[in-house]
């Protein structure tokens, strides 16, 4: 963890989770466009301490790195207690940090199925609980939780994911009304897959993914996001038509063609690897 160096707090402040790379750095690029102060946190130091620099020099704001493992049940304390400490009270917060596997439950192992429900769960809840009040004594603000299409759904392969992120996304609904009489918004971001290493997909099928319209750019889907939460929204999805039509043909499958699908793409997950 890094201390403030001597800087004195403006009061506009954004905490991004999982900035050093992917949808994290965009938002935390995107959010010092805009003249936010940014604490970037990740478990890569090096990466972090890069990424923190490079929005420095590139938007002229004050750039906070602290590594952090957000897997770790005190990570939230600790994150808050960091801010309370050196006078800063964000008025946004993202939940971006986040993992993703193909795998079965049964060959996840605890450390996987351990770190994912932390990532997704426990800590951006326990974030919201130390944060929302504490943005309510200083005028308010926005959360905004990266949710996905996949917690509209359920898979065999990604349970886990699906799962997780579909607490996700609950939540916030739930907390958007709980915490607009305190002036926070909480927004759930449930985009389907974005061209970014999460899912381990090579570039070149990124670029296809794109360019067939099934795979979105992540500046466009952290533009509408961010657009969405200062509207305080509680659900986006960007490119909603393409991505909800995905989500009710998945969920409408009987289940004979979802052990079908999966019976098809497990082979491919192995021999990839996954």
């Amino acid at each position: 963890m890094i201390g403030m160096g001597g800087h004195q707090p403006r009061g506009k402040f954004a905490i991004v989770t999982g900035a050093c790379s992917g949808m994290g750095y965009r938002y935390a690029c995107k959010l010092a466009s805009e003249g936010y102060d940014i604490i970037a946190v990740s478990n890569r130091k090096k990466e972090i301490e890069e990424a923190a620099g490079k929005i420095s020099s590139s938007y002229g704001v004050k750039a906070v790195h602290l590594c952090m493992d957000l897997s770790e049940k005190d990570s939230a304390e600790r994150l808050y207690g960091f801010c309370t400490e050196n006078g800063i009270c964000p008025e946004v917060i993202v939940n971006n940090a986040g993992i993703f596997s193909h795998s079965d439950l049964e060959d996840s192992g605890m450390p996987f199925i351990d770190t994912i429900m932390d990532l997704h769960m426990e800590t951006p809840t326990r974030i919201m609980f130390y944060f929302a009040p504490y943005m309510a004594r200083n005028r308010g603000g926005h959360i905004l939780n990266m949710s996905s299409l996949a917690g509209y759904i359920s898979f065999p392969g990604i349970a886990m994911y699906c799962s997780t992120k579909s607490y996700l996304m609950k939540l916030s609904k739930a907390l958007w009304y709980e915490f607009e009489k305190y002036g926070v918004s909480v927004t759930a971001v449930c985009p389907g897959a974005v061209a970014t290493d999460l899912y381990g997909l090579p570039p070149r099928y990124q670029k296809l993914g794109i360019r067939l319209g099934i795979i979105a750019r992540p500046e466009k889907v952290v533009d509408k996001a961010l657009k969405a939460m200062f509207r305080r929204k509680r659900v986006v999805v960007p490119y909603g038509a393409m991505n909800r039509f995905f989500g009710f043909l998945i969920n409408s499958l009987p289940p004979v063609a979802v052990k079908r699908a999966y019976g098809l793409l497990k082979p491919l997950r192995k021999a990839a690897g996954k």
